[in-house]
């Protein structure tokens, strides 16, 4: 089966995924730990980490997330406890919010 063409990523993710992919790189090299080293600790392939590190968008969250803690490169720049704490604010938050949202059947008037 033929490789799907690449999904089109706006300018802002793909520096945020170059960014983030060259700090989880820096902090590995950082703490001496070579590329297998860290494949082996998150339970991961070599070839995986080589793509985190090289920004690829087509990474698992969950691989990109673990390898990040594991070097020590904090997310959303808080603590573990803060973040136990924004998650919960946000699950209260979200109970508020309808449960899901519908198209508008309204048309917008934009003819000024």
């Amino acid at each position: 089966m033929p490789k799907p063409p690449d999904r089109p990523y706006s300018r802002y993710s793909r520096d945020a995924l170059t960014l983030l992919g060259q700090m989880i790189r820096r902090a590995r090299i950082e703490r001496g730990l070579t590329v297998a080293e860290l494949a082996t600790r998150a339970g991961v392939s070599r070839g995986l980490i080589q793509r985190i590190e090289r920004g690829d968008p087509g990474c698992t969250i969950g691989a990109v997330f673990e390898t990040a803690a594991i070097v020590g490169v904090r997310l959303f720049d808080a603590a573990p406890g803060v973040l136990g704490q924004a998650i919960g604010t946000n699950a209260a938050m979200l109970e508020l919010l309808p449960k899901s949202v519908r198209a508008s059947a309204k048309e917008a008037k934009d003819d000024f």
